[in-house]
């Protein structure tokens, strides 16, 4: 149940009955979606389950089937240049001239924001946010590719946005690259953030709220912890006492290992407590919703 603090929080995103149809074929099938101010919430979905339709919608860049939808207060189908003004979009790549460099970039982008917004940010501060001060002069063409992405998120963010869309911010990053891009989007807290991803352990570090779409539909919307107690109930609890090894199931693992302590404290060793991963859910969720479709068809 919600808090009377979180119903009254702005809704940023408003979705009702989606729909996108191309030619014979339903895209999105009755999408119901909603983000609240300073939320981060992850889109997730198999190839095809209608993610990139459904924030193309959101961002005004494609007109939908059906479906009410209010982005910032305002029907995309309508936004004009001050409604576009107050989103950032950090699109999986695009190009650019890769002789600008870094500041002089960002410098130039300023002047299309000052028209609609009362704030935009200051150059200099922007690239020190995202961790690219010592590289302000360089000419973008020569920028490794984590430095390039913190470029992208930087776009996004000159006009200061009220809605930040992330679409697969770290598609084909090395390990060391996609921790240093987690530290940033972890600097933007406030900061109302949607993004789809197919990693799933960038949803549950990042991510407030983790919505899955699958054929077209809203399948599951929730924290990780909720969805994972919609799949499985319990929780496997292992530990040693007195030497000798146990293994159960339980409902509350967290009142169980608290007694558990409260009755014999040291004594209790090697405690483990594995609850179903994101991607045990998301697999369980994504089969059963399929399997659904594949009854209806049949």
């Amino acid at each position: 149940m919600e808090t009377g603090d979180n119903q009254r929080k702005p809704r940023v995103v408003r979705t009702r009955d989606l729909r996108m149809r191309y030619g014979s074929t339903d895209v999105l099938k009755g999408v119901d979606l909603t983000v609240e101010r300073g939320e981060v919430v992850a889109l997730l979905g198999p190839n095809g389950a209608g993610k990139t339709t459904t924030i193309e919608i959101l961002e005004g860049f494609r007109k939908r089937s059906g479906g009410d939808v209010e982005v910032l207060g305002v029907d995309p189908d309508h936004g004009d240049e001050a409604w576009r003004a107050r989103l950032g979009v950090v699109l999986q790549s695009w190009r650019d001239h890769g002789r600008w460099r870094v500041r002089e970039l960002l410098s130039y982008l300023t002047l299309f924001y000052r028209p609609y917004r009362e704030r935009v940010f200051d150059p200099d501060e922007l690239i020190g946010l995202v961790g690219l001060t010592d590289h302000a002069d360089r000419r973008i063409g020569t920028l490794s590719g984590g430095q390039r992405r913190r470029l992208d998120v930087a776009v996004g963010l000159v006009g200061q946005p009220d809605l930040l869309f992330l679409d697969e911010p770290t598609v084909g990053f090395d390990p060391e690259a996609r921790r240093g891009f987690h530290e940033l989007v972890r600097r933007l807290s406030g900061t109302t953030i949607l993004l789809t991803t197919h990693d799933l352990a960038e949803a549950e570090k990042l991510a407030d709220r983790i919505v899955i779409l699958v054929s077209g539909r809203v399948v599951a919307d929730g924290t990780a912890a909720q969805l994972a107690a919609r799949i499985a109930g319990k929780a496997e609890v292992r530990y040693r006492l007195h030497g000798e090894e146990h293994v159960l199931s339980v409902a509350d693992s967290t009142s169980y290992v608290r007694e558990l302590f409260e009755e014999h404290g040291k004594a209790v060793d090697d405690l483990e407590v594995r609850r179903a991963s994101l991607e045990d859910v998301y697999l369980a969720l994504v089969r059963e919703s399929e399997h659904k479709s594949e009854a209806v068809v049949a």
